[in-house]
């Protein structure tokens, strides 16, 4: 009655339940796992668990059970580890980045009355919708985290961000030594854009811009948005006179485009101050405070031009 009982159970917990000997050969399996398999007890009972699953990674899981008959005690593989040890389809409605259902695998030991494990039960516990909400949650976390430091308008960096990042290096070269230079600019008589062809025009010559900077920058080079039409450019490992190299670069790049909005050509030049750390400067502020001199000086210059900041 008591076996009987057992059997009902068994068939009826919504886990797979496979039970194998010392010598990989399976002795019982449920009915969860005849549904999701396919598969009949006599195509599986006293067949080889490797030979009746192919799929399975032989020689770690092998180790894995070898190990559970060797101490007596039970281990367990998680999804997140492992999408799925058994092949075998989930029964999601939904879509799903794999057509397997998601395993977690509890390896528990059975032993005999002398306290000698004889058989070892595998639980397999469907994780599908565990698996699918938490690649959910992952997706939009890291959605959310990119807009927190992106500049929605431009897509590149914002402010706060772009600030964040200058300090990290400005406290780097503090420490360890090396060059790090700071290119500011902004787009010039960018008013006069918004008040002759319209502020739909003055964001295109922001967007443009931006894709302008991301295409002729370093992936190690971070481009940010920091106020209005004004861009910062940090440069790791980069001295003054290379600074001022892709500050040119920059400026060329720009002047040369033929900016167009509703088939209206746009005058778009930008000037850029360019300054380098240095260990009169206390904090990355400063630094700011030297590449908009810069600017400054590019500005009543003429504009459309680099300048790097020297010291009056």
């Amino acid at each position: 009655m008591t076996e009987q009982l057992h059997g009902i159970i068994l068939d009826q917990i919504n886990a797979g339940v496979l039970v194998i000997n010392s010598d990989m050969e399976i002795d019982y399996w449920n009915r969860f796992l005849q549904i999701h398999s396919g598969r009949g007890n006599d195509d599986v009972v006293g067949k080889s668990l490797f030979d009746v699953f192919p799929e399975l990674p032989k020689p770690s899981l092998r180790r894995k059970l070898q190990g559970v008959f060797l101490l007596g005690t039970p281990t367990f593989s998680s999804w997140e580890q492992r999408h799925h040890l058994f092949e075998m389809p989930h029964s999601r409605p939904i879509t799903t980045a794999s057509q397997h259902m998601a395993q977690n695998c509890s390896f528990l030991p059975l032993k005999d009355e002398m306290g000698t494990v004889t058989q070892v039960c595998i639980i397999i516990e469907d994780a599908t919708d565990v698996c699918f909400y938490q690649g959910e949650l992952n997706t939009t976390m890291s959605k959310l985290e990119k807009s927190s430091r992106t500049d929605g308008l431009t897509q590149i960096s914002n402010r706060r961000y772009w600030e964040e990042r200058l300090s990290i290096e400005f406290s780097r070269v503090v420490r360890h030594g090396g060059h790090l230079s700071l290119i500011m600019f902004d787009l010039d008589k960018f008013k006069s854009i918004n008040d002759v062809y319209g502020h739909q025009a003055g964001d295109h010559v922001l967007v443009e811009t931006a894709k302008q900077l991301t295409d002729a920058l370093r992936t190690t080079d971070l481009a940010g948005r920091y106020g209005g039409e004004e861009f910062g450019i940090v440069l790791p490992d980069t001295s003054l006179d290379q600074a001022m190299v892709v500050a040119e670069r920059i400026r060329t790049r720009i002047a040369d485009k033929e900016f167009t909005f509703e088939e209206q050509v746009l005058p778009v030049t930008i000037s850029l101050g360019v300054t380098q750390f240095d260990l009169s400067q206390k904090n990355h502020e400063k630094m700011i405070a030297q590449a908009d001199s810069a600017l400054y000086k590019a500005k009543e210059g003429g504009r459309n031009r680099s300048v790097k900041f020297e010291v009056e």
